[in-house]
């Protein structure tokens, strides 16, 4: 049972254990970081205490180990006056260009576990790197710094010194074409004539069927058709093709209709380029490549994607994420797709900590696996932090 003297003794120990950390851990620092802008929320503190500066790196971890803090920020942009108590006065200089995908953003995250939410956002990202920032947008990799965020996603800096000076719009423009946000059927594919007649002295098309882009194309032409010749595929061999249509979001209706036309024959047209006139199909393969080849940047329509903002505060390299005890972690990016969270994140010590579990955990984590029942346990102090910042377990 949750009291409030157990709530305290808990935040105590996570304060205690982070004062620890940061005592013999040095924190990696961001370039220039003279003209960034810190911020930190403290363990039991209200809000925000940020607009502070270091001018050395020895008063950054002097402040880390003195208080503990539960979650430590800098800016992703550069100030002449970083301490400013005012945006307005802090003369911005430029911004690097941030990417911060969170399992929050990921269609059905509310059905997902942690562990499952981790795996899918690393997908997610990898698609990000590989498929636009160094595929359609070119970026270099030494532009390029990856971090697992500590929590439920990953962070991509771009640091080319061509985008520093981006604002607002600009980088808005990036995320769009991201995203694939307002991407017109009309841009991808485009109507071909299957046969003329003659009627007197006069020529007309017989017939037309949808021509769509070829696999080996550029851009999005090229992804949308490796998109759309992959549903085929997953379609083709699912035991359930209306089930597996009701999955990607069409209604009863339009998925029995679409199994109904999905013949042999069309599947064979499709991967042959020719997507032909039905509208449901044409919709269908376009939306859903659009969703299973773009980026999910945001949790809706409206969220505001971190990329836009030329002010953020992004978390701080190399320190502990407050809710999990886990590190913000750089990341190779020839070693992102064996990065594993719960085992490569785990810099905490394997101390024995008693904990009350308020319910049943299934997990595996720095190479252990724990089956713990909703019980009093003994668990080493990294599990500890993780399920007492999660608010999984309580300190005994």
């Amino acid at each position: 049972m949750r009291t409030g003297n157990s709530v305290q003794k808990s935040l105590e120990f996570l304060k205690n254990t982070f004062q620890t950390y940061y005592a013999s851990n040095k924190v990696k620092l961001p370039e220039r970081f003279g003209r960034r802008e810190f911020a930190f929320v403290l363990f039991g503190g209200k809000g925000m205490v940020r607009h502070l500066g270091f001018d050395k790196s020895e008063l950054l971890q002097e402040f880390l180990s003195e208080r503990g803090a539960q979650h430590a920020y800098y800016s992703s942009a550069y100030y002449q006056y970083p301490t400013a108590p005012k945006m307005v006065e802090k003369n911005w200089l430029g911004a690097e260009l941030i990417f911060d995908l969170d399992s929050d953003h990921l269609p059905n995250a509310e059905q997902m576990g942690y562990v499952e939410s981790l795996l899918a956002v690393k997908k997610e990202f990898i698609k990000l790197i590989d498929d636009f920032l160094l595929g359609d947008f070119g970026f270099k990799e030494k532009y390029m710094e990856l971090y697992f965020s500590g929590g439920r996603g990953y962070h991509c800096h771009v640091k080319d010194p061509a985008i520093l000076d981006l604002d607002s719009n600009e980088r808005r423009e990036i995320v769009d074409y991201i995203t694939g946000r307002d991407l017109q059927d009309s841009l991808i594919f485009h109507e071909q004539a299957t046969g003329r007649k003659r009627y007197g002295g006069h020529s007309f098309t017989s017939g037309k069927s949808l021509k769509m882009p070829t696999p080996d194309q550029d851009g999005w032409k090229g992804r949308i058709s490796r998109g759309i010749i992959d549903l085929v595929y997953e379609i083709k061999k699912s035991d359930n093709p209306q089930k597996r249509l009701e999955e990607y979001g069409v209604s009863v209706r339009d998925a029995e209709r679409l199994v109904a036309e999905l013949s042999e024959e069309r599947m064979r047209r499709i991967q042959d380029g020719m997507l032909d006139q039905s509208k449901t199909i044409r919709k269908f393969f376009l939306n859903s490549a659009l969703r299973k080849t773009a980026v999910a940047l945001t949790a809706g329509e409206t969220d505001e994607p971190v990329t836009c903002d030329v002010k953020r505060l992004i978390r701080l390299p190399s320190s502990l994420h407050g809710k999990t005890g886990l590190k913000v972690v750089k990341i190779n990016i020839d070693e992102l797709k064996e990065f594993n969270p719960l085992r490569d994140a785990v810099v905490l010590p394997e101390d024995p900590v008693r904990i009350a579990l308020q319910k049943s955990v299934n997990i595996q984590m720095n190479n252990q696996h724990f089956h713990l029942e909703n019980s009093d346990q003994e668990v080493p102090s990294y599990l500890a932090v993780f399920l007492i910042g999660r608010k999984q377990a309580i300190l005994l």
